[in-house]
């Protein structure tokens, strides 16, 4: 034993001396091929669109940091955007190529680069795109372009959206492992999915109105890319009509079927190169170093864009959910900055936990005494990530954001089948007549549900008060908006939950209007973690994330999205101010 213990330390040291080693090599690589920019563009070059990491609003890069984006999981939106506008008027830079495939984004998050782009385009210089398969999301991105190019073998996908709910009625019932719910008497879609094995009436329109709306902004983008009627694109998503590449080109979605070579060929002719001249390209990861170092501010006023993206639960909070600690933090530093004018808070969350979303919003409140806020929302600020927006001097939504959903609910895991199934007896003993409250093994007595159901209905109460104080609404009419209805960002605006349609640059121009100055420069919050702590966290999860992959490797990935899905609400705690369900819309 004592031999083995020896062993396995050794081992440990080679492999930690082995990683310092490792380390102190990408400094020195860092340091050593740093330039003034950080990187080379050629003139007369190419800025090519790579999208192939999951795109987040806020991936928090430090530009100090020398492990900083090197062990990224995802790009930052924010500074994809920035790298667009900077090139825009960058001398270098000629045209932009989308050459991209399956990119994993959110369709709010997709048009505001589609915007950037179109942007991009107005002083005359060109976007062109190529790809080998079209997803619709992708094709909706590329659609801005001057000219759309397809692999003569490849194919894109053009029909239309849809919306798929996971219902688990009959798992519940065969497994023995339930989920009990308790919901506020009129929030009819919450939790459904534990509930039945099939959609409501009620709830099937409410989707079906919300992919019409985002599908209904989609096409009119489409329509003025491609010089294509409205009637025109649903008759060919109605069709199929373009599901092969000679009909893609026949339809008019795309131009012309090139390989990449022939591509290459039309980037040269618009650069007005030669055949046997060098194409010079910049992929978008290696240019976001130089725009980073753009267009720093003048002056000494700032706004600040405070992220909050991802799940809402209590605690902490990291880059990926919002936890009341990460948040509290940003927002008082913020406020605190004398230097700060102003603050945009960007949502991206499906809500979670009410207890921190309140805690959150009262933040808001705070800051709001010493300085306007606004809010930007991104593809999502649904249930307790409206709750946490509600709040501000004024709101901004994407027209494809899904937000609304105003409501709560509980769900608590219960095995009483299982356990019986399988031969176990829990007992329980108690000072008092409600020490024992509940027990996985045992069903839900009417008495604690009772407990529970009271809960929900002040936090529901709480939450209207949030909304008819912020929308300055009546409590009856912010009833009538909620009951955990989900919204577009275009009906969102037209039912007054939000106050204007636009993007993150649209929110902080208004929060620069509310403050009342000019010239200023953009502060950004939360502070994440170091390049080196994420590459530590990453190393100690090598681990799981090795069991995750067998386990969907084994199952499948439908099976395993079940699992998570499941697991997920078994793992909530506390009351829940979040989308009823998993939309999956594809």
């Amino acid at each position: 034993m004592k031999f083995l213990r020896n062993l396995l330390a050794a081992i440990l040291g080679c492999l930690i001396a082995i990683g310092i080693i490792f380390m102190m090599f990408l400094i020195f690589a860092s340091l050593v091929g740093s330039s003034d920019d950080g990187v080379t563009v050629k003139s007369n070059s190419v800025l090519e669109l790579q999208l192939q990491l999951p795109i987040s609003d806020y991936a928090g890069n430090n530009e100090a940091d020398p492990f900083g984006g090197i062990f990224e999981k995802s790009q930052g939106l924010d500074e994809i955007l920035k790298a667009i506008a900077v090139a825009k008027n960058d001398d270098d830079i000629k045209g932009i190529s989308i050459n991209n495939n399956f990119m994993i984004a959110g369709m709010a998050q997709t048009q505001a680069i589609r915007k950037a782009l179109k942007d991009f385009k107005e002083d005359g210089k060109f976007v062109y795109a190529y790809g080998d398969f079209y997803m619709q999301k992708d094709y909706y991105l590329a659609s801005v372009a001057d000219a759309i190019y397809l692999n003569p073998v490849g194919g894109m996908e053009f029909k239309g959206l849809a919306s798929e709910v996971l219902f688990y009625k009959d798992f519940q019932e065969k497994t023995g492992v339930k989920m009990e719910v308790i919901r506020h008497g009129k929030y009819k879609s919450a939790v459904e999915p534990f509930l039945s094995n099939e959609m409501s009436d009620a709830n099937r329109t409410q989707i079906q109105e919300l992919i019409n709306s985002l599908w209904g902004s989609m096409v009119v983008e489409i329509s003025e890319g491609r010089n294509l009627n409205e009637q025109a694109l649903n008759t060919i998503a109605d069709t199929l009509g373009g599901r092969s590449p000679k009909l893609a080109v026949a339809s008019g979605l795309v131009d012309e079927l090139l390989f990449f070579d022939e591509y290459e060929a039309k980037l040269r002719e618009a650069l007005s190169l030669n055949e046997d001249d060098d194409l010079n390209t910049i992929l978008l990861e290696d240019y976001v170093i130089r725009s980073n170092k753009k267009n720093k501010a003048k002056g000494k006023d700032r706004i600040a864009v405070i992220y909050a993206q991802g799940e809402i639960l209590y605690g902490e909070g990291s880059q990926e959910t919002i936890g009341q600690g990460i948040m509290t933090e940003a927002i008082r530093k913020a406020k605190d900055n004398e230097a700060v004018k102003a603050i945009v808070l960007r949502v991206n969350s499906p809500g979670g936990n009410a207890l921190t979303s309140d805690i959150i919003w009262r933040e808001i409140e705070l800051a709001k005494e010493s300085k306007p806020v606004v809010v930007s929302m991104g593809n999502v600020a649904a249930s307790g990530g409206y709750y946490i927006a509600v709040g501000a001097d004024k709101i901004f939504a994407e027209p494809t954001t899904i937000t609304g959903s105003i409501g709560v609910f509980g769900t608590i895991p219960n095995i009483t089948e299982l356990a019986e199934n399988i031969g176990i007896n829990a007992e329980q003993v108690g000072t008092n007549k409600n020490s024992v409250d509940y027990s996985l093994f045992e069903p839900m007595t009417p008495a604690f549900r009772s407990v529970v159901q009271e809960g929900i209905e002040e936090v529901y109460d709480t939450f209207l008060e949030r909304v008819s104080q912020g929308r300055n609404i009546t409590m009856a009419e912010a009833d009538s908006l909620a009951q955990g209805r989900v919204w577009s960002g275009v009906d969102a605006k037209r039912l007054g939950l939000v106050d204007e349609l636009g993007g993150l640059n649209d929110a902080i121009a208004a929060a620069a209007e509310l403050a009342e100055i000019e010239a200023y420069g953009i502060r950004k919050y939360p502070k994440y973690k170091s390049g080196f702590e994420k590459l530590m966290e990453d190393l100690g999860g090598v681990r799981l994330n090795a069991q995750q992959s067998f386990i969907e490797e084994e199952i499948g990935t439908e099976a395993y999205t079940i699992l998570k899905q499941m697991k997920s609400a078994m793992e909530q705690k506390g009351i829940q101010a979040r989308m009823p369900f998993v939309l999956n819309i594809k």
